[in-house]
C-alpha cells in the first residue's frame, strides 16, 4: 500500500472538493460574507449575479435544494457546511471505487473507471443508458442527448448521481438521497486530469483496494491532516477545540498488528475461554497465552471457564465505542466468522447473524460513521453476496443531538404516556450538545419498546391535519437518539477500541464542566476517561482491549484511575513508548496497548512486554512476535510503590524498597517563588551592576542591611549533576517589596496569604539540594550554598539535618535513583512530590565515605563551572593558570595540552567516583543484581577540553580585558558598574573609550586585532607570537591567507554570535553594526556606557572610517585606471566596488547614529539587556519624499 500517494491524494481532494464547494455556493449568491438575494425571479426560476456576463440561472428542483442550503448555513456555518459537503461527497467516491474494484456494485457496470485497460472514458458512460440504474425516459433522452453534444462530464455527473441514489436502496447510511443541497453542489469531472476522479484513478493502486477495507481508514485520517495541523496550530494560540473539530484533532489510525493483538486477546481469548480444545488459535499470530498462575488462581480461572463453555456465537456482543473508520469492528467481524464457523456456520449466515447481533460501534463524527458503516456492509458483503439485498441495519452510529427537539414534539410521540413522555424527557436531556461529549455520555436502561412502538404506530399512521402531518414527518429525528441510547445503555463482552487523545488545555468549557462532574478522576485527557467508560460499558469477566497513552500507568494525576484500573485483572500488554503510530514522527505520543478482564483475581500473573526502546512500528510489532523483552507481573505489587505505577519490569526485591522512609522523612522538598513577571524581577547576573548584588546572603536581614537588591535565583537548568547552572538573579530588594505588591495587586483574593505565589520563603537563603522540575534528559540534583532564593521550576530540598546533605545529594544522582523516578513517574516533570515519594535507606556506616566523595564531586564540578566567565566567582581563563602570570614565553599548544590533560584527569575521577557511589547505593538497596554500577561518558555533566571552544572562549575572555571587564593585575570580576578605577590595569590596559573598532582594515590604533595580538604578548610573551596566533588561526577554522586575517574575518563574522549564545541571548559587549556589507561594526562594554558613546561613536570613528573608505576608493579608482596589468585592474574593481557598498551602508547608518547620539539615551542596569538593547534599534530615518527605514544601530539578536 502506497500510503504516500494515498495521503497525497487525499490532502489534495479535500482541498479540491472544497474549493468546488465554495464556488458551486457562489454561483448561488452563497458566500462567507453574505447570502444574496435573486436579481431576478419568476415562477419556478431564480436569477444570480455572479459578475459574469451571463448571470447564474436556476430552476424548480434547484430553488428548493438552495433554500435548504441556507437553511442549514443559517443552522451550522458556511465553514461547517462546506466541510460536510466535501467529505459527504469523498466518502461517496472512495466508496464506489472500492466497490467496483472488488465487483461489488448491483449493475457490475464501472463508474469511475474502465474494466479495459488504458481506456479513460468510464464504463457506465459507454453502456449508459444500458445501465440498470432505472432510468426515466426523460433520463435516457437527456442521456443520449449529452452524448450527442459531447457533454460526456456532464453526462458523468448525471449518472454518478443516479448511481448514488441507486445504492440509496442497500446502503442507505452513505448514499443517502442527493436530492438536496449536496447534489447543487456537486462537481464532478473524469475527464480533468487533475479532477478528484482521475487523480483516485490514475495515482492510487487498485490492489490497494482489492478486499483491504483498511484503505478506508488510511484515507480517513489523511483526508483530516490539514484540518487537524491547522486545529492545533489554533490550539496554540489558545483557541479551544471545539466540537466540529474534535474527531479531526483526535483521529489516529490504529495499525493493524494492535488492532489483532486487541481483538484476538480480547474476542478471541473470551471464546477460547469456553472452547478451550478449539484451533482457531493456530490462525491468531498475535493471541498469547496466559502466563504461569499459582493454583489458587488456576481455581478461579477455571470457575470463569466453566461458565464460558455456554456461550454461543450469537450471544457475544462487540463494542467500538470510539470506532473511527471501523478497522477494529472489520478484523472483529473477521474473527467472529472463524469463531461461528468453527461451530457449523457457513460464512453466508454467520456474516448475517455477526451485523445482527454482534457488532456495535458509537462515533461522535458522522463522517467516520459512513465509513465503518460502510466498511463492515463491504465485510459482510465479501461473505455473502447477498447481504446488501437484506435491509440489515448494523448496530452501529454516530452520535447525534437532541438540541432540536421539542416540546411539541416530545408531546405528539408519548401521546398521553407520561412514562413515555418522562423517558422521552430524559434522552432529549441527555443527549443535550452530545457532539461534545460522544460515547462517554452515561445513559440508564428505560423502557425503550414503548417509544418505538408510539414511532411505529406515529409512522404507519394516516392525518389529515397540516400539523399532525408535519409532526410525523418529524418524528425520525427520535430513531437516532433511540439507537445510540439503547447502544449506550447495554453491557457487553467485549469492548475494543483505540480512544481519541485530547488533553485538558484543548477542551472547551462544556466539555470540562463535564468531565469534572462525570470523570473526575480521569478528566486530564479523553484516553483516560474512556478507560473508565469502557469499564463501565463491559459486564462481569468480560474483556476490554485498548491502545491509549501510557500516561495512566505513572502519573500522581491518574492515581485514582490506576486504583480504579487494578480492581480489574490485566491480562497483558504491549508498553509501546514513542513511535508506535508510523504516521507520528519523535516523542509526540507515547502509548500502550492492553487487554483487562473485568474479574478481580488476586494475584493473577499479567504477561507485559516492554518495547518503549524500539524506534520504529515494525521493531516493536517484531519483538512482540519474537516474544522479546518480556515481563510477568501481578498487579499486587504494583500497590507497594507510592502511587501503584505499573512498574512491570523490576523485581521482587525492588518493590520491598519502598517499605522503608523517604525523602520527606529527611527533609523538606518543595517549589519555590512563582514571581508572576519573569521579566520585570529576573535577570541574568551578568546583566546587572554587582554592585547591588550579592550571593553571600543568610537572610533577607543581610540583603536589607547591605543595601542589596539583586540575590541569586535558583531556577532549574540543562542536565547537571553536583553544582552549577547559577545564572540567574532575583529582585528581593527590601524583602521582595516590589514582588510580593505586584502579587497582591493581581492576586487580590490572596490578601497578604501570599504563599501560593511566594511559596516556602522561610526556606529562602538556607543551603539545600535543587534540580530542574522539568527536564528531557536524566535527572540531575546539584548543591546550592546559603544565599539563594529558589523558583517553582528548581524544586528544594532542605534535610532537617544539614549534616545530611551530602548523603542526599550523593543518592539522588545514582543510576539507582534515575531508575526509581522513572518508575514513579517516567515523565519529564520531576516536582517535589515525586522526589518525596524516593525511598531512602540511611546506611551510616557508609556515611563518612558518601560524604566525602559527594564533597569531591562537587569540588570537581564547581571548579569546572568556574573555569568559565558565565560564572560569578570565574578568576582568569584557564590558560592563563598555567603560567607564572609574568610576560615569558609560554607556546599555547602546549598549554591547551596541559589543560587537556587537567580537563581529562577531573572527567575521570568525577566518573570513577559517580560509579562508586552507584556501587555503594546498590549494594545498600540490595538492587547490585539489577542495575550496573558503570557510568557512562554522557551521563558525566563536567566539560571536557575543546580545542575550538576553548580558543574561542580565550579570545572572549582577551576582549573582556580589552574593555575593562577583568584585568590581569587581579583576579575574577574588575568591572560591573560603579566607580571606573584606572589603577587596576597595569599589565594591559584597557580601551580608553570603551569603543574598540571590528573592520576588514586596520584603520585605527585601538583595532581590535591589533589589541588581540597585543594581548597575546602580553600573556604569552613576544618571542613565540606569530607561533601562537598560528596556533590560534588553526582552532578557528576560518577563512583566511595569515593569522591576523583569519582572526579578523573571526571577529567580522562570528565573534558576536558567540558572545550572544554564550550570555543567552543577553550580551553584555554590544557591537554597533552598519550591515552585512562590514562597512562599521565596534564593541562597547555596556556596563561602561556613558550617554555621549553615540556620539563618539559616530564621530570618533563612523566618520574616520568613511574618510578611510574614501581614500581607498580614490587608490583603487588610480589602478583601475593607470595599471596594465589585467589581474591587478580586475582586482581594484572588485575592491572599489565592496568600498563603494560599504561607504554607502555606512551614510545610511550615519543618518540613524546621528538621531541618537542627539538624544543622549540613559541606560539603567537594572533594567537588564533586552530593555536597554531596544533603546538603539529601529531608529527610523526619513528623507523628503521616500518612505522612512527602521535602521538598528546595534547587531540584531
Amino acid at each position: 500500500m502506497d500510503k504516500k500517494a494515498i495521503k497525497t491524494f487525499a490532502v489534495e481532494s479535500r482541498r479540491k472538493l472544497m474549493e468546488e464547494v465554495k464556488y458551486q455556493a457562489s454561483l448561488l449568491g452563497i458566500n462567507p460574507q453574505a447570502i444574496v438575494e435573486p436579481v431576478e425571479k419568476a415562477d419556478g426560476m431564480e436569477v444570480y449575479d455572479i459578475g459574469a456576463a451571463t448571470p447564474y440561472t436556476i430552476y424548480e428542483e434547484a430553488i428548493k435544494q438552495r433554500k435548504s442550503l441556507v437553511k442549514r448555513i443559517k443552522e451550522k456555518g458556511i465553514d461547517n457546511v462546506v466541510e460536510e459537503v466535501a467529505y459527504t461527497w469523498f466518502n461517496r467516491i472512495i466508496a464506489i471505487r472500492f466497490m467496483e474494484v472488488n465487483d461489488y456494485l448491483p449493475t457490475r457496470v464501472r463508474v469511475l473507471s474502465s474494466a479495459t485497460k488504458g481506456k479513460i472514458e468510464p464504463d457506465i458512460v459507454t453502456e449508459a443508458p444500458s445501465v440498470d440504474l432505472d432510468f426515466s425516459d426523460e433520463e435516457i433522452e437527456k442521456i443520449y442527448q449529452l452524448k450527442n453534444d459531447n457533454k460526456l462530464d456532464e453526462l458523468f455527473k448525471l449518472l454518478f448521481i443516479k448511481q448514488c441514489n441507486k445504492l440509496n436502496e442497500i446502503l442507505p447510511e452513505l448514499f443517502e438521497k442527493t436530492a438536496d443541497y449536496t447534489e447543487l453542489l456537486l462537481s464532478i469531472s473524469f475527464t480533468n486530469e487533475e479532477g478528484v476522479v482521475r487523480q483516485l484513478i490514475d495515482n492510487i493502486s487498485e490492489e490497494d483496494f482489492t478486499d483491504q477495507v483498511e484503505i478506508i481508514g488510511w484515507l480517513y485520517q489523511y483526508y483530516n491532516t490539514e484540518l487537524k495541523d491547522d486545529t492545533f496550530k489554533q490550539l496554540k494560540k489558545r483557541v479551544k477545540i471545539s466540537k466540529e473539530r474534535i474527531p479531526a484533532a483526535t483521529q489516529l489510525f490504529t495499525p493493524d498488528w494492535i488492532v489483532r493483538y486487541m481483538v484476538e486477546n480480547s474476542l478471541g481469548r473470551l471464546w477460547l475461554e469456553g472452547h478451550p480444545d478449539s484451533k482457531l488459535k493456530e490462525n491468531w499470530k498475535y493471541y498469547l497465552d496466559e502466563a504461569e498462575q499459582e493454583p489458587e488462581v488456576q481455581i478461579e480461572l477455571a470457575k470463569i471457564r466453566e461458565e464460558s463453555k455456554n456461550l454461543k456465537p450469537e450471544d457475544i456482543k462487540v463494542i467500538d465505542p470510539a470506532m473511527g473508520s471501523g478497522h477494529i469492528l472489520v478484523y472483529a467481524f473477521e474473527v467472529l466468522i472463524q469463531i461461528y464457523t468453527s461451530v457449523g456456520y457457513n460464512e453466508r449466515d454467520a456474516a448475517e447473524s455477526i451485523l445482527q447481533n454482534n457488532l456495535y460501534g458509537l462515533d461522535i463524527d458522522d463522517r467516520a460513521y459512513q465509513l465503518a458503516y460502510f466498511a463492515v456492509m463491504m465485510k459482510g458483503r465479501s461473505y455473502n453476496r447477498r447481504i446488501l439485498n437484506k435491509n440489515i441495519e448494523p448496530k452501529i452510529c454516530s452520535i447525534q443531538e437532541s438540541n432540536e427537539i421539542t416540546d411539541e414534539q416530545i408531546d405528539f410521540v408519548a401521546g398521553c404516556d407520561p412514562k413515555i413522555e418522562q423517558d422521552l424527557l430524559y434522552l432529549v436531556e441527555t443527549f443535550n450538545d452530545a457532539k461534545e461529549y460522544g460515547s462517554i455520555i452515561n445513559v440508564e436502561a428505560i423502557d425503550f419498546s414503548s417509544i418505538n412502538n408510539s414511532l411505529q404506530i406515529i409512522k404507519t399512521a394516516n392525518y389529515s391535519d397540516f400539523k399532525s402531518i408535519n409532526f410525523q414527518n418529524e418524528s425520525f429525528i427520535f430513531n437516532s437518539i433511540i439507537k445510540q441510547a439503547i447502544i449506550l445503555s447495554l453491557k457487553y463482552d467485549i469492548v475494543v477500541t483505540n480512544p481519541p487523545y485530547m488533553g485538558s488545555k484543548g477542551m472547551d468549557k462544556k466539555l470540562s464542566s463535564f468531565l469534572n462532574k462525570n470523570y473526575p478522576d480521569s478528566k486530564k485527557d479523553l484516553f483516560a476517561v474512556f478507560i473508565e467508560k469502557c469499564q463501565k460499558m463491559s459486564h462481569k469477566d468480560s474483556f476490554l482491549g485498548m491502545i491509549t497513552q501510557h500516561a495512566f500507568m505513572f502519573l500522581s494525576s491518574y492515581e485514582k484511575l490506576r486504583k480504579k484500573i487494578l480492581t480489574n485483572n490485566i491480562i497483558n500488554m504491549a508498553h509501546l513508548g514513542t513511535r508506535a503510530f508510523e504516521e507520528i514522527g519523535g516523542e509526540v505520543v507515547q502509548t500502550t496497548t492492553f487487554v483487562l478482564r473485568n474479574s478481580d483475581i488476586k494475584n493473577y500473573n499479567a504477561t507485559y512486554y516492554r518495547l518503549i526502546k524500539l524506534n520504529s512500528q515494525k521493531e516493536k510489532e517484531k519483538a512482540f512476535l519474537n516474544n522479546e523483552n518480556k515481563y510477568t507481573a501481578i498487579k499486587e505489587n504494583f500497590k507497594k510503590i507510592p502511587g501503584s505505577p505499573f512498574a512491570y519490569w523490576v523485581s521482587k526485591s525492588f518493590y520491598n524498597i519502598f517499605n522503608r522512609q523517604n525523602v520527606s522523612d529527611y527533609g523538606f522538598a518543595g517549589i519555590g517563588m512563582r514571581t508572576g513577571d519573569n521579566n520585570r524581577f529576573l535577570r541574568f547576573w551578568h546583566e546587572i551592576s554587582l554592585l547591588k548584588f550579592s550571593d553571600n546572603c543568610s537572610s533577607p536581614e543581610d540583603v536589607i542591611k547591605g543595601s542589596f537588591k539583586w540575590i541569586p535565583y535558583n531556577k532549574g537548568g540543562s542536565f547537571r549533576k553536583w553544582y552549577g547552572n547559577n545564572e540567574y538573579v532575583v529582585n528581593w530588594k527590601d524583602n521582595g517589596y516590589d514582588i510580593k505588591e505586584n502579587t497582591k495587586k493581581v492576586y487580590p483574593q490572596l490578601g497578604d496569604n501570599l504563599g501560593w505565589k511566594i511559596s516556602n520563603e522561610k526556606y529562602y537563603f538556607k543551603t539545600g539540594i535543587t534540580w530542574s522540575g522539568v527536564t528531557t534528559g536524566k535527572f540531575s540534583a546539584r548543591y546550592y550554598p546559603k544565599g539563594f532564593i529558589f523558583d517553582s521550576g528548581a524544586n528544594g530540598l532542605f534535610p532537617y539535618d544539614e549534616n545530611d546533605v551530602k548523603y542526599l545529594l550523593g543518592l539522588l544522582n545514582t543510576k539507582l535513583i534515575d531508575f526509581i523516578l522513572n518508575i514513579i513517574n517516567p515523565t519529564i516533570n520531576y516536582g517535589s512530590g515525586t522526589i518525596n515519594k524516593v525511598p531512602i535507606i540511611f546506611n551510616g556506616i557508609q556515611k563518612d565515605i558518601i560524604d566525602n566523595i559527594v564533597e569531591t564531586n562537587i569540588s570537581l564540578s564547581q571548579k569546572d563551572w568556574d573555569e568559565y566567565e558565565t560564572s560569578w566567582n570565574f578568576k582568569y581563563h584557564p590558560f592563563l593558570g598555567f603560567t607564572d602570570k609574568i610576560p615569558s614565553k609560554y607556546k599555547l599548544y602546549e598549554i591547551f595540552e596541559k589543560w587537556n590533560r587537567l580537563t581529562e584527569k577531573r572527567f575521570k575521577k568525577l566518573k570513577n567516583n559517580e560509579r562508586i557511589l552507584n556501587q555503594i547505593f546498590l549494594e545498600i538497596y540490595d538492587l547490585i543484581d539489577e542495575l550496573t554500577p558503570d557510568v557512562e561518558n554522557k551521563d558525566i555533566s563536567i566539560t571536557k577540553a575543546d580545542l575550538n571552544r576553548d580558543i574561542k572562549s580565550f579570545i572572549s575572555y582577551s576582549v573582556g580585558c580589552m574593555l575593562g571587564r577583568y584585568s590581569l593585575d587581579e583576579e575574577g570580576l574588575i568591572f560591573a558598574g560603579g566607580q571606573w578605577d584606572l589603577s587596576k590595569y597595569s599589565k594591559f590596559r584597557p580601551d580608553q573609550d570603551n569603543i574598540i573598532p571590528i573592520l576588514d582594515s586596520e584603520y585605527f590604533d585601538d583595532d581590535i586585532v591589533g589589541r588581540f595580538v597585543e594581548f597575546l604578548k602580553v600573556t604569552f610573551g613576544e618571542e613565540i607570537l606569530e607561533e601562537n596566533l598560528d596556533f590560534i588561526a588553526k582552532a578557528l577554522k576560518k577563512k583566511g591567507n595569515t593569522s591576523r586575517e583569519v582572526i579578523r574575518n573571526y571577529f567580522l563574522t562570528d565573534f558576536y554570535k558567540d558572545h550572544v549564545k554564550t550570555y543567552k541571548n543577553r550580551p553584555i559587549y554590544w557591537q554597533f553594526d552598519s550591515g552585512k556589507n562590514n562597512g562599521f561594526k565596534a564593541l562597547i562594554y555596556m556596563h561602561r556606557y556613558e550617554t555621549d558613546l553615540v556620539a563618539r561613536v559616530r564621530t570618533d570613528y563612523l566618520h574616520k572610517t568613511q574618510n578611510k573608505l574614501e581614500m581607498a576608493i580614490s587608490h583603487n579608482e588610480i589602478i583601475i585606471e593607470s595599471s596594465t596589468n589585467a589581474s591587478e585592474k580586475s582586482k581594484a574593481v572588485k575592491t572599489k566596488n565592496k568600498l563603494v557598498k560599504q561607504l554607502e551602508e555606512t551614510r545610511k547608518y550615519d543618518e540613524a547614529l546621528a538621531h541618537i547620539a542627539s538624544q543622549k539615551i540613559e541606560i539603567d542596569l537594572d533594567d537588564g539587556v533586552k530593555v536597554n538593547y531596544a533603546k538603539f534599534q529601529g531608529v527610523e530615518v526619513s528623507k523628503e519624499g521616500k518612505k522612512a527605514k527602521k535602521i538598528d544601530l546595534l547587531k540584531k539578536i
